[in-house]
């Protein structure tokens, strides 16, 4: 195996504590040592290695959902998760022939080999079974499990076609494909992220428990939904698009529309990164770390609003537009506010006379809406009369078979609930259907 490592070129560069390569260094020990018998020690030494790379087996299995080959699908997940130059041009995909072609056939012959590989040998001299096992691993029922879908869906479907191939250029021809069509690494793996550290430590870190409520799920708003989808296909399809202004009243489906998108169009390449306020001075940086990328990306920044003396719309402002750096076509920035304007103004703000030694005041109110003009497209979620909250309140009921309530009970005990509860809205709505389906009303 360490052989076959070493003959590596585009994929050389792996961790060098990775499972593969760790497992590598056991088998050419034992070669080493092959006219001689290992010694008590040694042996303890080498078959803790090896027990301590099957339980990170394990682990990666039970994160992602794998069961069957688990050797197969660890090599499958190093495959795709593998950025570097080779990978990330098929991910923009750039065609690559010539000699680049034959350089990595030639790796995937390598990998082929691995992915059928005998552990007898090495088994038989460290008197254990553990990675024979590995090949028939029998995993958690899915429901009864907590694990990444997105990557166990790709490593499950690819792995067992890569296992299947008759030859190198086979293999290469599936993997390709699905740098091209997945994309490569965290962002070909994951559909939404936070940011972690700051300028020097940046990071993104995959939100793996997303809601699974969808655009159609959710109850009205249909105008506001439709501008939505309309804004979000011209991003995917490289047409032009604007930045995305979702504002109105508290409740109303602002943040569950941003998030809806995901089931919808994470399919299509389309990306989620949430991005809070006091990270602002990041967001070049984020842009900066994405806009190469095939994917399409949402910066999406919740809740958004600045109080009296917060300075920081300002840098927003440059970012969003205004900057010498034209704006990354993969990139959106999609913004939910209670308010309209972003931007608390004051009945200072409106005064026509000096005030604080400023003399310009039209300027300042200026300064302060030219925020949400760089929001193209604006949508607002205006609270829904009582027509519409009777009609979420049905909707949501109708998905817990268990409320027994007539329509008349359901409405007059929805009624109730509102007044006591920061009335209509399609929060206030699902709060009542979670309490009438816990039996807690």
């Amino acid at each position: 195996m360490y052989q076959e490592l070493s003959r590596l070129t585009l994929y050389s560069n792996l961790p060098e504590d990775c499972p593969l390569c760790q497992l590598a260094r056991v088998e050419q020990r034992l070669e080493e040592t092959a006219d001689a018998p290992l010694t008590g020690k040694e042996r303890a030494t080498l078959t803790h290695t090896v027990m301590a790379q099957v339980k990170r087996l394990l682990d990666l299995a039970t994160a992602c959902g794998f069961d069957g080959n688990l050797w197969q699908n660890y090599l499958t997940w190093l495959i795709i998760t593998h950025e570097d130059s080779f990978s990330l041009t098929f991910e923009r995909a750039e065609p690559m022939d010539g000699s680049i072609r034959a350089i990595a056939v030639e790796d995937f012959r390598i990998f082929r080999r691995l992915f059928h590989w005998d552990f007898s040998a090495m088994e038989k001299a460290l008197d254990i079974r553990a990675l024979t096992l590995l090949q028939g691993y029998t995993a958690v029922p899915k429901r009864e499990q907590m694990y990444n879908r997105a990557v166990s869906e790709a490593v499950r479907g690819l792995s067992p076609r890569i296992a299947a191939a008759q030859s190198p250029e086979e293999i290469y021809e599936l993997v390709t494909s699905h740098y091209r069509d997945c994309g490569v690494g965290l962002f070909g793996l994951n559909r939404a992220f936070r940011v972690r550290g700051d300028r020097e430590s940046l990071s993104f870190e995959p939100i793996h428990n997303l809601d699974a409520v969808t655009l159609d799920s959710l109850v009205g708003y249909d105008l506001q939904k439709k501008k939505l989808r309309a804004n979000v296909e011209a991003f995917l399809s490289g047409k032009p698009f604007n930045n995305t202004l979702l504002y109105g009243d508290a409740g109303t489906g602002k943040s569950t529309s941003v998030k809806a998108l995901l089931p919808e169009y994470g399919p299509r390449g389309l990306r989620v990164i949430e991005l809070d306020k006091h990270q602002f001075a990041l967001l070049q940086d984020v842009i900066a770390q994405v806009k190469r990328r095939h994917c399409r990306f949402i910066i999406f920044l919740d809740d958004l609003s600045f109080d009296e003396g917060e300075a920081e719309y300002k840098y927003l402002k440059a970012v969003i537009e205004g900057g010498l750096e034209s704006r990354p076509d993969n990139v959106m920035i999609c913004a939910t506010s209670n308010r309209r304007h972003l931007v608390k103004e004051t009945w200072k703000d409106r005064d026509d006379m000096e005030h604080d030694g400023d003399i310009h005041r039209s300027d300042t109110v200026e300064e302060k809406l030219s925020l949400s003009a760089r929001f193209g497209c604006s949508i607002n979620y205006s609270a829904p009369d009582r027509r519409l909250f009777d009609q979420i309140v049905v909707a949501l009921a109708q998905r817990h078979p268990e409320i027994s309530l007539t329509r008349e009970e359901l409405l007059a005990a929805a009624n109730r609930f509102e007044l006591r509860h920061g009335g209509l809205s399609g929060r206030t709505a699902q709060q009542f259907i979670n309490e009438v389906a816990g039996g807690n009303l």
